[in-house]
């Protein structure tokens, strides 16, 4: 008969209990130092913090400078591009418009640098993306169409507004910071600009639906 073996089994203790106890409960975490609440406050206060009056007058005064220099350069590339717009207009209407235009554009540059003057800062002119974008959608125009007919015309118009809609965003802008910034001289200037470009973008509204 075989033997029956009888084999030793030993008990292995439990570690539930030293587990349990080495572990921190939710509560004691909740009281830490990491508690959510004392991180979620120093958040709050970090994003609650403003700048100083200074830091944004500096601001708002180089936007300001960095604007007029760059309608400086704008308005300076136009009384070079109109010339061309006047040749290819075909309308009499329109091209007294744009003859007219130009004489009040090189008004325009010599406000401009009138308001350096006035801000005690040198001429100087930073490239405008925005106004070298319109005129070559303009030449594009003068390339595109056929000379004397109607959409020659009609795109030129179209054309020529899109650059004064520029013109009246950017100097209604420049007034607007010039009085903020207590320049009232300079936004007088701003605005009596400002006044004739929207004369001009209704000239050719009508120009426009009188064709």
């Amino acid at each position: 008969m075989a033997k029956s073996s009888s084999k030793t089994h030993k008990t292995i203790p439990s570690k539930s209990k030293n587990l349990s106890s080495s572990k921190l409960s939710s509560s004691e975490f909740s009281s830490s130092d990491f508690s959510s609440s004392d991180f979620a406050s120093s958040e709050l206060s970090d994003e609650m913090a403003t700048p100083s009056s200074d830091t944004i007058d500096t601001g708002l005064t180089d936007l300001f400078l960095d604007s007029v220099k760059d309608i400086y350069w704008a308005e300076n590339h136009l009384v070079k591009n109109l010339p061309k717009m006047i040749k290819a207009a075909g309308s009499a209407d329109l091209q007294n418009a744009f003859t007219d235009h130009l004489e009040v554009t090189k008004t325009h540059v010599a406000r401009l640098e009138e308001v350096f003057e006035l801000l005690g800062e040198k001429r100087q002119a930073k490239k405008c993306d925005a106004m070298e974008g319109l005129s070559i959608e303009g030449e594009g125009v003068i390339e595109s169409t056929i000379a004397g007919t109607p959409a020659r015309d009609a795109g030129l118009i179209m054309a020529a507004q899109k650059v004064e809609h520029y013109e009246i965003a950017s100097y209604g802008g420049l007034a607007a910071l010039a009085t903020k910034l207590g320049n009232t001289q300079a936004a007088d200037i701003f605005n009596t600009t400002l006044a004739e470009e929207q004369d001009a973008d209704a000239l050719l509204t009508t120009i426009a639906q009188s064709m």
